[in-house]
């Protein structure tokens, strides 16, 4: 694979294909996509807020003329981070998973402007919120939803580049998607992928996720852009889902042991992934693998979530 730099802005992949990079990649800083043939142009994700989205918007217009229409736009799934900047490429063709669409209706920007507002008297998750979220503007955001959405797999065509959605979710959230470039052997995985930083489980199972992690590397890619991190190949693929069994084998023993979830987080050594950046997430993640080993099906309470984050990385 190529060499790319972790650098913030658009990233060249070749034969028409970009990345949109926001190092770190922690918290909110999550990457893009630019799928180019001649004037057909699909973007690949919006960003956390409309100054970041149209930061990104200008970048690329400014380096492939093409991009000053944005034809297709593809959310990956509902976070804010891959969707709340629809509104500045309303005009055109939305596309998500049925279940994307779904929980996109259930998680909108409102949501996140009240918790943000409303844990003042809670200083430590106040504490933690602003620093994961404070740099972001919720305003005038107006939720965008999808015009089109799909189950299973939809195929494309940008000029007469064949572009590939998989639905691999639930896994990160519930309507987990990847888009695929064949003939370029280009994957943006979205969430399902974080490079160097601890993912997050909001939805699971966790073999869905191992599924999606194998259904990528039996694509073969030569270029992977994550959700979150630097661009990566089938090495960074091998990480994450390292990552997740470990973390599922250690919990699945905690689980065993009575401990509760918030004691396993804290009991489990993070060993190789130490340096990985958020940390804090090993709670949510291992709050979502007892839910799995309880059979609980109801949805994870978010606030509890990330006070027990807070708590955890305080």
């Amino acid at each position: 694979m190529a060499s790319f730099a972790y650098t913030r802005g658009l990233h060249d992949l070749g034969n028409d294909l970009y990345a949109y990079l926001q190092p770190p990649g922690t918290w909110g800083l999550s990457n893009a996509g630019l799928i180019v043939d001649g004037q057909a142009t699909l973007l690949v994700d919006t960003l956390f807020d409309l100054k970041l989205t149209g930061q990104m918007l200008e970048t690329m217009k400014r380096a492939v003329p093409a991009a000053a229409e944005i034809g297709t736009v593809v959310n990956t799934h509902a976070n804010g981070d891959h969707c709340y900047g629809n509104q500045l490429v309303a005009n055109a063709q939305i596309i998500a998973s049925e279940q994307a669409a779904i929980e996109m209706q259930e998680d909108p920007p409102e949501r996140l402007r009240t918790l943000l507002t409303q844990t003042a008297n809670l200083p430590q998750l106040q504490r933690f919120l602003q620093r994961a979220f404070g740099a972001f503007d919720f305003s005038d955001i107006t939720l965008t939803p999808p015009t089109r959405t799909f189950s299973g797999e939809l195929t494309l065509h940008v000029g007469s580049k064949e572009v590939r959605l998989i639905e691999v979710g639930p896994a990160h959230t519930r309507g987990d998607i990847i888009v695929y470039v064949p003939d370029e052997r280009v994957v943006f995985s979205g969430d399902i992928l974080f490079i160097g930083g601890h993912p997050i489980m909001w939805a699971g199972p966790t073999a869905n996720w191992l599924r999606a992690c194998d259904l990528i590397l039996q694509l073969d890619p030569e270029i992977i852009v994550p959700g979150h991190g630097p661009i990566t190949d089938q090495r960074g693929v091998s990480e994450v889902k390292g990552y997740l069994q470990y973390l599922y084998d250690e919990a699945r023993k905690r689980y065993e042991a009575g401990l509760s979830a918030l004691e396993a987080a804290r009991d489990i050594p993070l060993d190789r992934y130490a340096t990985w950046t958020d940390g804090e997430r090993i709670v949510a993640n291992v709050a979502a693998m007892y839910r799995e080993f309880s059979g609980d099906q109801s949805q994870p309470e978010k606030p509890l979530l990330f006070a027990s984050m807070a708590a955890l990385a305080s």
